[in-house]
């Protein structure tokens, strides 16, 4: 066998197995190490295809057979601490007898332990008033809402957010699927940390606002969070309205994977939810987009749209449900309980080898236990009772601090992983010595900050001409600053659809920047994207600014002397 060949069998998905049938002890032993090598891989989970053959082939099993294959791998998994659950089975033509054939998907999924389940981040995007926060509460309580947004109730923070219903701040759901497939949410009175220790795999929804008002919250839940994936609800009886299509856009400059959930389905007819599915699928294909549409109308789809969804990064899935009557709401979870993660076990283990970095999106004071701070670990482990140090302050400064305890999800955990989400409490230590945008590092690192930076840049949209001087709103993970534009390099101003590179200079205090970051900005109706391409130490800005001082005295003495 060629080289390409073996490469080729290896990153077929799902990988393939026409039989396992009475297996010598040798054989299965060989066949368990591989099944726990694809769930290293997958970190926890992977879907095999039975009766295929290793170059494509559709051959199929017959009934007998299948049943003793099936057997095989539930024994393989118990031997590797997973469960197994038949996604799909489906008939096959093949001519060499008349007995019925079958090939089948079965999703291998190992049992939790030590709190290591799989965790994905879905954004939850969309306009006001399309029903995000009530499909969440629907998901994630187990109860259907009656029409009024009562499932939506336990999700809002705010009291204004009740009284009108409109989500103004980022929120946290979560949703959990056992190693057997099965949903574990809050139906059965469970707590968070119950949810936790049940589930195999984890979905956190993080719940943005819709309204224009709080679009700098929604964009700062993009940037920060790291979401996986994206979800955009669309009202079926208003279609694509208000920020629809500004969250569209934000998803796909920050190249976030989006697929599409059509709510509201049982308010209208059906001529009115294939007019707004319609509408979606044009925009879906216009040239700034390039999306194929794929609408998911029963489990087959669904399954097909979660393997081909993460594989294809123009495929869009969309889904039509009701958060009253609860139609088509389990296709939604069949897609979620399937959906495999992007980063595989290898690039997370290169991230571990990192030394540690906590980017702190949130601060809170808690009774008896402190200051707490909840945010993303970009790198790195952090363990509890680790000493960090955490900033830049106003000064540019990196102050020590020791983690006390860590939760995720709302439950104990004593080690934190590279890509996980989580709260620390920093016990005594002053919060008003910290502020969002701020970054946790191992002292080891020596952190570079800057007040100024270069970034390669296109501008989306102005309405005007962009030029030196401008002020924009700076979006870059979760560092949020107003910054002045200080040089564009080689032109004297931007129009719509131009690139430049572009150097920013931070108005407030100096940040704590990644080269390559994606970078964001806005300032009314101005939106732009790119990447930092390089960071100016503090020395370099303070030398520039006493140059540019003595300029400006020089020109002011000229003119006086002229005078």
């Amino acid at each position: 066998m060629t080289k390409s060949q073996t490469s080729a069998k290896a990153d077929q998905w799902p990988p393939p197995w026409l039989k396992l049938v009475n297996p010598t002890q040798y054989r299965f032993e060989h066949l368990a190490t591989q099944l726990k090598w694809r769930l290293q891989e997958g970190r926890g989970e992977a879907v095999y295809q039975i009766g295929v053959e290793d170059n494509g082939l559709l051959v199929g099993l017959t009934e007998a057979d299948m049943r003793a294959s099936l057997k095989t791998l539930k024994r393989m998994a118990e031997k590797v601490g997973a469960d197994i659950t038949l996604l799909r089975e489906r008939e096959v033509d093949y001519d060499l007898d008349r007995n019925t054939r079958k090939i089948a998907e079965v999703l291998v999924r190992k049992v939790p332990d030590d709190q290591q389940f799989l965790d994905l981040r879905v954004a939850v995007l969309g306009n006001v008033d399309s029903g995000k926060s009530t499909l969440l509460g629907v998901l994630t309580q187990g109860e259907l809402d009656n029409g009024r947004g009562r499932a939506r109730l336990n999700l809002f923070r705010h009291l204004h957010e009740i009284q009108t219903g409109r989500t103004s701040s980022i929120s946290f759901e979560i949703l959990g699927f056992n190693s057997k497939g099965e949903v574990v949410n809050y139906s059965e009175s469970r707590t968070a940390e119950e949810i936790c220790e049940s589930s195999s795999k984890m979905i956190t929804f993080i719940d943005l606002a819709g309204h224009h008002k709080y679009l700098k919250t929604t964009i700062f839940g993009l940037t920060s969070y790291c979401p996986d994936f994206a979800m955009l609800v669309v009202s079926a009886n208003t279609g694509i309205a208000g920020t629809t299509r500004e969250h569209l856009g934000l998803a796909m400059a920050l190249k976030v994977p989006i697929f599409i959930v059509v709510s509201k389905v049982d308010l209208c007819s059906r001529g009115t939810v294939e007019r707004t599915v319609r509408q979606l699928e044009r925009v879906l294909k216009q040239p700034g987009c390039n999306k194929v549409p794929m609408v998911v109308s029963n489990p087959d789809d669904a399954v097909t749209a979660a393997q081909q969804f993460t594989q294809s990064a123009c495929i869009t899935p969309i889904f039509t449900l009701s958060s009253v009557s609860g139609e088509s709401l389990d296709l939604l979870k069949v897609f979620l309980n399937i959906l495999p993660p992007l980063s595989n076990s290898k690039e997370q283990e290169e991230l571990m080898q990192q030394l540690t970095e906590f980017q702190v999106d949130e601060i809170y004071s808690v009774p008896d236990v402190g200051t707490v701070v909840g945010g993303t670990l970009y790198s790195g482990v952090c363990r509890e009772g680790e000493r960090l140090v955490v900033g830049p302050t106003d000064e540019g400064r990196f102050l020590r601090l020791k983690v006390g305890s860590i939760q995720r999800n709302r439950s104990a955990c004593r080690v934190l992983r590279a890509g996980q989400a989580a709260t620390l409490a920093l016990g005594n230590f002053d919060r008003s010595l910290l502020r969002k945008g701020m970054v946790m590092v191992s002292p080891k690192m020596n952190p570079t900050i800057c007040c100024q930076f270069e970034a390669a840049i296109v501008l989306l949209f102005h309405a005007k001409t962009f030029r030196r001087g401008s002020q924009v709103t700076v979006h870059v993970g979760n560092v949020r600053q107003t910054a002045t534009v200080d040089d564009l390099h080689g032109k004297d101003e931007l129009r719509t659809g131009e690139r430049a590179v572009v150097r920013f200079r931070f108005i407030k205090h100096p940040e704590y920047l990644r080269l390559g970051a994606k970078l964001l900005f806005r300032e009314g109706v101005t939106k732009g994207i790119g990447h930092v391409t390089r960071l100016l130490p503090p020395s370099q800005n303070q030398d520039q600014n006493q140059n540019k001082n003595q300029d400006q005295n020089q020109s002011q003495d000229q003119n006086l002397q002229e005078q």
